[in-house]
């Protein structure tokens, strides 16, 4: 097996470094969508391990069809992360339209004070992102945010990073945000979904911290198109009910899911905190991710001002298109997955970089590099966790925190950096006022900031964790 790994081996690495170039130059260039790139990509690399191996006269690696790897990648990665992303995306849509994000915006406000604004933001935006998507929840905010702006004599442009890069820091994260949950089941972590939240909530922090730096030392000396205007354009009563829904209400659907994942995570424990009766068995049941996110969906539907064709269908309906295409890219991502384990290429490049003691270092700079290259955060979490997958034993990464660290490391090199490819980038410079060279030193600026600092974090995390 390692004579034959050591002929696949560079070859393999030829074709996963071709396939990365395909995904990049396809998705940013060429404006294909993720889910064909992703799956070319698959069937190019299975393709090319197999010619390879039929020249050289040793076994192919894929014991099964190509076919069946790719279906199987497809459908094993949606068995257990597709209903969490329908759940999920459906929660993020009915907090957006039922006001329960401007809710939670107003109580940090109180909590917060109305004298740090930009602060409020930044606490604001870290919170919302979690289950809604950065591009809605700066939309959303875009009218609290100019209204905090012109009362406290703040500039737009501090504002604006403020809001943006707390939405951003927990986006890439923290699920249950789609991507990350995508890289921890990638990563095989379906039963350690908690710690991740735990992780994401922890290294999101000082990468949201150095965000509002950047927002507060950098952005505010910026000008933007609407400082001198009296907003942005944004009417806050067409973004929000006349009423809005209570504190806990609005906080039941975000909170909740977590608590009851938490609760059955310590269920578990060796040391039976719960005993083992059966309140211990109704806690793992309500704490496995799948069902917890569909108590977080009931709790949602408390948030419906009425019940009727418009909420039960039109917003349901809403969150099922919104989350159709992050499946397909997670399912196509999964695909991808699956025919790397099949190939060498993880022992190999393992083997390779042993010695380079690049680590952690190794995802953050791939899920960079895509995320530069092609704009979606998402994308480059599928995708680099995808690929980083097979190769976790031989980077040191297959145990303990190891595989949770790398789904931070992933996130963290998926937040560098948002620019022109990036839609959010548009959505925070046209609902700002900013001009594409501004927003390049205020958002895209902050966002490497962000990735670093949040790089940096895991790093010290793995220090002391591992």
């Amino acid at each position: 097996m390692e004579a034959h790994t050591a002929v696949l081996g560079p070859w393999v690495l030829v074709f996963l470094l071709i396939s990365i170039i395909w995904i990049i130059v396809s998705t940013s260039k060429w404006k294909i969508h993720p889910f064909l790139s992703l799956l070319v990509a698959a069937y190019g690399m299975a393709l090319g391990t197999q010619w390879v191996a039929m020249g050289y006269g040793i076994p192919a690696p894929f014991k099964d069809s190509i076919g069946k790897v790719i279906a199987d990648g497809f459908g094993g990665i949606l068995g257990y992360i597709g209903l969490v992303i329908i759940a999920g995306t459906i929660i993020g849509v009915i907090l957006e339209k039922s006001g329960a994000v401007l809710k939670m915006a107003e109580v940090v406000l109180k909590v917060v004070g109305p004298k740090r604004p930009m602060l409020a933001m930044s606490i604001i935006g870290y919170i919302v992102s979690i289950p809604v998507f950065c591009d809605s929840g700066y939309v959303i905010l875009s009218s609290l945010k100019r209204a905090l702006a012109r009362k406290a004599a703040v500039p737009l442009a501090g504002m604006a990073v403020a809001l943006s890069t707390g939405l951003y820091a927990t986006h890439t994260l923290v699920p249950p945000t789609p991507g990350p949950i995508a890289a921890a089941a990638n990563l095989g972590l379906e039963g350690a979904l908690f710690q991740v939240i735990v992780a994401g909530l922890v290294v999101a922090i000082p990468a949201a911290a150095a965000g509002y730096l950047w927002a507060k030392r950098v952005a505010v000396k910026l000008p933007t198109a609407f400082d001198r205007d009296s907003g942005d354009g944004i009417d806050a009563a067409e973004l929000a009910p006349a009423a809005l829904p209570s504190a806990w209400k609005a906080f039941l659907p975000i909170v909740g899911p977590i608590v009851l994942i938490a609760l059955g995570s310590i269920a578990q424990f060796p040391s039976q905190p719960f005993g083992e009766g059966i309140l211990k068995d109704v806690l793992v049941f309500l704490g496995t991710p799948v069902n917890a996110l569909f108590v977080g969906l009931a709790c949602a539907l408390l948030l419906l001002p009425r019940w009727d064709g418009e909420t039960l269908t039109d917003w349901v309906g809403k969150g099922l298109v919104d989350a159709a295409s992050i499946l397909m890219i997670t399912g196509a991502g999964g695909a991808f997955g699956a025919v790397l384990k099949a190939t060498t290429v993880g022992d190999y490049i393992g083997a390779v970089l042993r010695d380079a003691h690049l680590g952690l270092f190794l995802p953050f700079l791939m899920a960079a590099a895509l995320k530069t290259a092609q704009g979606s955060s998402t994308v480059a979490l599928v995708t680099t966790s995808a690929i980083v997958a097979p190769m976790l034993e031989s980077l040191g990464l297959a145990s303990g925190w190891g595989p949770v660290l790398t789904v931070m490391a992933i996130g963290a090199g998926a937040m560098t950096v948002s620019h022109v490819n990036d839609s959010y980038f548009w959505v925070v410079s046209q609902f700002s006022g900013m001009s594409v060279t501004t927003a390049y030193r205020a958002q895209t600026a902050a966002t490497l900031v962000q990735g670093l600092v949040a790089m940096a974090t895991v790093w010290m995390l793995f220090l002391v964790l591992l």
